[in-house]
Formats: structure tokens, sequence, C-alpha cells
């Protein structure tokens, strides 16, 4: 899997990095996961796990490529804050926000 920056820009009102990429997965079948994107991205940009969101992944009729937009967040507690639960769900697996709400049950 390669990762091509489109557009590279820093938010400082919502204390963020937002990328926009193109992903080219060649032989490998299917649209790589959101677990396997933040990892790439991770090492890439050198950023911990727990703060990088992938907001979409969409892929392209007839290439093996796609679309992508995430986060980078300058602390795991302004991503927290900032971004939908559903989000978070996507790509954390439920972790962190869903053992909150079944302590809570």
């Amino acid at each position: 899997m390669e990762i091509l920056v489109e557009k590279d820009r820093y938010n400082p009102l919502l204390k963020r990095r937002e990328l926009h990429l193109k992903i080219v997965y060649w032989g490998e079948g299917a649209t790589p996961t959101r677990q396997a994107v933040r990892e790439k991205i991770a090492g890439l940009f050198n950023a911990e796990l727990d703060r990088i969101i992938i907001d979409y992944i969409k892929p392209e009729f007839g290439k093996q490529e796609a679309k992508c937009y995430a986060k980078i967040y300058d602390t795991h507690e302004d991503l927290m804050s900032i971004e939908d639960d559903h989000i978070i769900r996507r790509n954390f697996g439920g972790k962190g926000e869903g053992e909150g709400e079944s302590g809570e049950e």
C-alpha cells in the first residue's frame, strides 16, 4: 500500500492536522482497513495511533486507488472532545467510549 499526500493543512482552532490522501493498493485485493491505513499514517507522520482518525476511505471505481481524509490531533483528549462518538467507534472498534458506557449502565 502506498499513500500519497494530496493536501496537508494544520487547523489551529481544532488543534489538528488535516490530510487528504490518495491510497494506491495494487495487488492487495480489497480496500485497506481503517486500522491498516492508521498504522501507515502513524509511521509516515510520526504520530501515535490514538491521535489519528480516518474520516472516510472512498475507493475509485475500476482502479485500485482510494481517496482518504484523515486527521491527526495534537492530543488524544482533543480528539475525544471534538470527534463524534460514531467516528471514534469506527476507528477504535468501540474501545474507550464503549467501555465507559458499559460501566455506567
